[in-house]
């Protein structure tokens, strides 16, 4: 039996477990209830065990401690002596670990624990592999002074070759001398928190408002503020490359803070996203088709909290130059236990990769305590038979919009069909009808989830399982679907393959209802809250927002009277 363990101490902190090719994954903000497992206003690079999520993998797999081969994280946090960073953090999150696993732990920078949570998971041979984010590991003296921003790497088994580097430069500026930062994720967060009111989150809100705009009236500003030089660089203007949204921004007549975020009309923000979406996703393409040229591979592997960003990675596949794009399953900081757990897997204990999966339902059953805590306008319905679906679909079919909670928990920012609210895409009043549920902007487009089969007869593109991208709705077809159009004539589709415990039943069934191989899937959690784990939870969410029925397990529960005055639902035997 070999065992390896990968963990993240930082925001968006994590667990996951190897064990004998299986794999276990969970994020410790789904116990805590906050978001990214961190309080607001929490300073920066405090450090957090994963106490919960690791908990869970060691007993969900039946390991103890003691029997863990290889213990490895993802390094982040910088000290005040540059020389020492790596053993001071070290020291540091060895502490926070139970015996024996702090004497085994070990360090692998951060992006390129964040490349192999893709590249180790991907079945490809020979690959690119590209990180953007706001920040990782300090470079140290290798580099020099300054974080991991954008990094490019040559990916082949058993061989991981950092090629491409980013680097703080000094340049001339209006005020004399300035620091040009490179961290394109830190640019995309700073405009984002100039367009988007607090309250919404920022950077998913301005990608989604981009589709709206015309970057024409921003785009010197832009060009202003990134310059692509030669071999892949990129230069992000101080203080727009930084966490710093405070200073003011003038460009076409605004003065663009944090506080004046909901004082700008609507369509000049929107513009204004548009641009900042066009400038940012062409200083990507440019790194890698860069990157392209260094390796002479056919595939990109692009993982960071940019390839979130799932508008870019529509452009990445389009225009990089690769044959194929592949997004790491998990590419969030998150995801970083999952490229360290696959570092110690493959590069230390010599163990074969696990292959490409299709799903990323690694994390906890929803158990069925708390089931008893349904309000007492609410009931289970009886006789369904050995299957919820059919049940369902019909609901679904009908208009009604339901909380699915089937089997194991779903890694990642986004619900994949196991902690999912589902709705019919084919309704003009869906999209409005869930805004308003979950309190979202009405710009705010939602996802489709459609059986792989079918997906080339409604998408342009090539669709992800994970939601990562971004494909165009083939116009014949979008007047079916409406409520997951965006403004663009895009969705962010997921591709639901054969086997997927999640949804591959409930989508058929709908199918065989309606003629449409897909539904409508958004994450199944309140406003400002992580998406939801227990049974309990979903019980308590269903009731809050107002849905219309709870499908959890076998169990199908319906209120007295449906929400938004409907009739009282009537099920036969």
């Amino acid at each position: 039996m070999a065992v390896a363990l990968g963990l993240n101490f930082h925001h968006d902190t994590s667990t996951a477990l190897v064990v004998d090719g299986r794999l276990y994954a969970a994020e410790e903000e789904r116990w805590s209830g906050l978001k990214h497992n961190r309080r607001h206003g929490e300073l920066k690079g405090v450090l957090t065990a994963p106490t919960e999520s690791l908990t869970w993998c060691l007993d969900a797999a039946g390991i103890d401690p003691h029997e863990v081969d290889a213990v490895w994280a993802a390094a982040m946090r910088p000290s005040p002596s540059s020389g020492q960073w790596l053993a001071t953090e070290h020291d540091e999150l060895a502490a926070l670990l139970p015996d024996p696993l702090g004497r085994k732990l070990r360090l692998v920078s951060h992006h390129t624990a964040h490349v192999l949570a893709g590249y180790l998971m991907s079945d490809l041979d020979h690959a690119a592999g590209l990180v953007i984010d706001a920040g990782g590991s300090p470079l140290g003296f290798e580099y020099g002074p300054g974080r991991e921003r954008i990094t490019g790497y040559d990916l082949r088994h058993g061989k991981i070759d950092r090629i491409h580097q980013a680097l703080p430069t000094l340049a001339a500026g209006r005020d004399g001398i300035e620091r040009i930062h490179h961290s394109l994720g830190h640019f995309y967060r700073n405009m984002a928190h100039r367009v988007i009111p607090p309250g919404d989150e920022p950077e998913g809100s301005m990608m989604a408002l981009a589709a709206y705009g015309d970057p024409d009236r921003f785009r010197s500003a832009m060009s202003h503020m990134i310059g692509l030089g030669e071999d892949g660089e990129v230069h992000v203007l101080a203080p727009y490359g930084s966490a710093d949204a405070a200073n003011p921004l003038h460009a076409g007549g605004y003065e663009w803070t944090t506080a004046n975020a909901a004082v700008i009309p609507l369509s000049v923000r929107a513009d204004f996203a548009a641009a900042a979406q066009e400038a940012f996703a062409g200083a990507v393409v440019h790194v890698a088709r860069h990157l392209h040229q260094l390796t002479g591979a056919k595939h990109l592997v692009f993982s960071g909290g940019c390839a979130l960003n799932s508008a870019l990675n529509g452009s990445l596949a389009e225009q990089s130059g690769f044959d194929h794009v592949f997004v790491a399953p998990a590419p969030h900081d998150a995801g970083t236990a999952v490229g360290a757990a696959l570092y110690g897997w493959h590069h230390q204990l010599q163990q074969d990769p696990l292959g490409q999966p299709t799903d990323a339902s690694w994390g906890p059953e929803p158990d069925g305590a708390g089931m008893g805590l349904l309000p007492a306008d609410w009931h289970p319905v009886p006789r369904l038979g050995n299957s919820v679906a059919p049940a369902v679909a019909g609901l679904l079919a009908d208009g009604y919009v339901v909380g699915w909670v089937q089997g194991a928990m779903e890694f990642g920012p986004r619900a994949l069909g196991h902690r999912s609210i589902l709705a019919h895409p084919g309704r003009r009043d869906t999209r409005d009808t869930i805004n308003q549920l979950k309190r979202r902007a009405d710009y705010r487009p939602f996802a489709p989830a459609v059986l792989a089969r079918y997906a080339s007869q409604w998408f342009a593109g090539e669709g992800d399982p994970f939601m990562n991208r971004v494909v165009r709705v083939l116009p014949h077809q979008a007047d079916r679907v409406p409520a997951i159009v965006h403004r663009d004539g895009t969705a962010r589709a997921q591709v639901v393959h054969p086997g997927h415990s999640g949804l591959e039943e409930i989508l058929e069934q709908f199918r065989l209802r309606t003629g449409l191989p897909m539904l409508l899937n958004t994450s199944f959690n309140l406003k400002g809250t992580p998406i939801l784990r227990t049974a309990a939870q979903a019980v308590e969410a269903a009731a809050s927002l107002g849905l219309d029925a709870l499908a959890v397990g076998d169990s199908l529960f319906v209120p007295d009277r449906l929400s938004h005055g409907r009739p009282p639902l009537e099920m036969s035997a």
